[in-house]
């Protein structure tokens, strides 16, 4: 337990210290710090559970780890978006993995949210329309397959939260970058990510449910 509470505090500075690091334009500190609370993240999780949906999760975590680091380069965007791409597919694989029906009628709100913000960033996405309809494509899938164990499975309240906290961090980093600059759009869109990311790695507390 303490070494966990260890991690955890761990967690929290690194997030202080990014936190410093957007106000005081700080590169090397938000490079440094950004990736440790999804890192620490993904070993409480390893630490609690072993079967396929904790593995699956962790891998999540680990990418979106890399995804920070990719961010926070200079000219790496595109590279950035394919990892948290690949992270949203391992959590899609984690919820599919104890919950196979469709449930459709779930997959609607999501699809309306992302048809709405699709509209509003048209504009200005240019030769990144592709890899944004993708991505929002993948978003939307991991956040409809975590409503389709909602109800059913344990830990299914948290990983929709999760989900649901994290499609909102990603829809305003699209209308941040690709329709109009929000005031305070850093602090809302990394509070909300580290929100969702937590909200899915709390799903995989208690008993096993995935990967039996």
């Amino acid at each position: 337990m303490t070494a966990r509470r260890a991690l955890a505090a761990l967690a929290v500075v690194a997030a202080i210290l990014y936190l410093w690091g957007l106000a005081f334009d700080a590169p090397a500190v938000r490079l440094l710090s950004k990736p440790v609370p999804a890192l620490a993240l993904a070993v409480l999780v390893r630490w609690g559970r072993r079967d396929g949906y904790a593995t699956a999760l962790t891998t999540g975590l680990a990418l979106s780890a890399l995804g920070d680091v990719l961010l926070e380069v200079p000219g790496h965007f595109v590279a950035g978006l394919a990892t948290f791409l690949c992270a949203h597919l391992a959590y899609t694989a984690a919820f599919l993995l104890d919950e196979r029906r469709l449930r459709l009628e779930r997959a609607l709100p999501f699809a309306l949210w992302l048809l709405a913000a699709f509209v509003w960033i048209r504009p200005g996405l240019g030769e990144m329309t592709v890899p944004v309809v993708v991505y929002m494509l993948a978003i939307g899938t991991m956040m409809w397959r975590a409503a389709a164990r909602w109800g059913d499975h344990p830990g299914a309240t948290a990983a929709l939260a999760g989900a649901v906290l994290f499609g909102l961090s990603d829809t305003l980093i699209a209308i941040d970058r690709f329709r109009a600059p929000l005031p305070g759009a850093p602090y809302a869109i990394i509070l909300l990510y580290w929100a969702g990311q937590a909200g899915i790695a709390a799903s995989a507390r208690g008993p096993s449910a995935g990967g039996r």
